[in-house]
């Protein structure tokens, strides 16, 4: 058991006695409701594979808005970031 390596769930097959499965999947199977439509979402174990897979999922997202949004949140927490340390701004400034 390693330090760093976190441990997997235990996965079970369960398929009732009288369960005749007519093509619409197994009604107990856990998933989440956006596992289709994600890459991010899966056994990919190593984070520079989830880095790559979440940054092609940035880059096939069409919303524009989202992504701009998502840009002024990080500069306003940044700027609260820098207000909180007493970072000096009027080196960005010249006078």
């Amino acid at each position: 058991m390693g330090i760093l390596k976190l441990r997997k769930n235990k996965k079970f097959n369960y398929t009732p006695r009288y369960f005749d499965d007519k093509g619409e999947g197994n009604p107990f199977e856990i998933k989440h409701k956006f596992d289709d439509f994600r890459k991010t979402v899966g056994g990919n174990t190593g984070l520079k594979t989830k880095i790559v897979n979440a940054l092609d999922d940035l880059k096939s997202n069409p919303d524009k808005q989202a992504d701009r949004r998502v840009l002024i949140i990080i500069a306003v927490l940044v700027l609260i970031f820098l207000a909180i340390i007493e970072f000096d701004l009027s080196i960005f400034f010249s006078k």
